[in-house]
């Protein structure tokens, strides 16, 4: 399909950073985009904790959005400080940004969404439509099918729609599998009045501890907030096979904290002490590398394309692709020479980074230090 790009009908599937950002940058330069989100509202759901946008990626995406300023303005440049903490609660090491320090400063994920939101044309995204899949010949045009049996025809659908995207399948088999590693999420509100011990022991940013089985790690957030996360290797059904559910709040606070009986009474606050229940995060990941042949009327963003462990590239390559894929439309004749365009660069770029990270989110549980706290990983 050769559709001239400022004709065609563009149609993005998910209004996550990268959906968002995608649709930003595809306006400033005149170019006509609908975004779908599967939420009611953008209200509908916890967004989830702090990212870190760092200079060479996600903030670029951001400078393409005309957004940097804006970013930087409401970023927690703080929240850049990361300390390793020992399995007694002692401080082993610590890193603290210098201030001004721009290279990758936190903000909350509703934050960025809402930032996003704001710049958009009134009724880009439309609420509560949750794909069920695409139809139509490689080549198109393409039919995207809702669950509230709407159907629309469209040139070309941009799959922003995460790990288990409903877009993926029109050009991939690959489907996520469990890497063996699981993350328990707890929220911690008032944290400098209710939590204060805890507030203490995190600081303005992220603090962790593992013993090369299991770990735990507090994440700051804006408006006096604390995520913990517990990290640990465990069936992806360990819940249910431990004779627990997943609202059994008190009986997950008891397995969790006999899982970590030995360790300092100040780290297991950050399981007996949550405010409400636990969220159960398996964690999953595309086959490495992920590819696709090429078609003029799909292609895919962020976890969609690439699905990684959660090691600190997430949300960046997202945005880099964001405004790579947007780029190209907006420089390009038709809506097949951009897709190819973007594909040639995100391609090889996600494959590098996916192999690098491949097998290392075993190392979220390791007692080693990294190298940036003066570990010594020679061997």
């Amino acid at each position: 399909m050769t559709s001239p790009t400022r004709e065609a009908r563009i149609d993005i599937i998910g209004a996550g950073p990268a959906g968002l950002t995608c649709a930003r940058i595809l306006q400033r330069h005149g170019i006509t985009v609908t975004v779908h989100d599967r939420d009611a509202g953008p209200d509908t759901r916890d967004q989830g904790g702090s990212l870190d946008l760092r200079a060479d990626s996600g903030q670029l995406a951001l400078r393409e959005a005309g957004l940097l300023d804006a970013f930087l303005r409401l970023s927690r440049p703080e929240g850049q400080e990361m300390r390793i903490l020992g399995t007694d609660g002692e401080l082993r090491a610590r890193v603290v940004p210098e201030e001004g320090e721009p290279a990758k400063p936190e903000i909350d994920r509703g934050r960025l969404r809402d930032l996003l939101l704001d710049s958009l044309s009134p009724g880009t995204v439309r609420w509560g439509r949750a794909l069920t899949h695409v139809s139509g010949a490689a080549g198109g045009p393409r039919r995207l099918h809702f669950t509230d049996s709407a159907s629309i025809e469209t040139d070309l659908v941009i799959g922003a729609d995460g790990a288990f995207s409903r877009v993926r399948p029109a050009v991939s088999a690959a489907v996520p599998q469990y890497t063996g590693v699981s993350f328990t999420e707890a929220w911690f509100h008032a944290v400098d009045d209710r939590h204060t011990e805890l507030s203490t022991l995190i600081g303005p940013g992220s603090a962790t501890a593992a013993d090369g089985r299991r770990a735990l790690w507090g994440q700051r957030n804006g408006g006096d907030h604390l995520r913990a996360y517990i990290i640990r290797q465990v069936p992806a059904d360990w819940i249910t096979a431990a004779g627990l559910r997943p609202h059994d709040t008190a009986g997950i606070r008891a397995h969790l904290l006999d899982e970590f009986a030995g360790w300092s009474p100040r780290l297991r606050r950050m399981i007996s002490d949550n405010d409400g229940r636990y969220v159960d995060r398996p964690i999953f990941a595309l086959p490495a590398p992920h590819l696709w042949d090429h078609d003029p009327t799909v292609t895919l963003l962020g976890d969609a394309a690439h699905l990684m462990p959660p090691l600190g590239v997430g949300v960046n390559l997202a945005m880099l692709d964001a405004a790579d894929l947007a780029l190209a439309l907006a420089g390009s004749a038709t809506i097949d020479q951009a897709v190819r365009a973007y594909e040639d660069t995100m391609l090889p770029r996600s494959t590098e980074t996916a192999k690098l990270l491949d097998g290392c989110v075993e190392d979220l549980l390791s007692d080693d230090l990294p190298p940036e706290f003066g570990g010594d990983h020679s061997d």
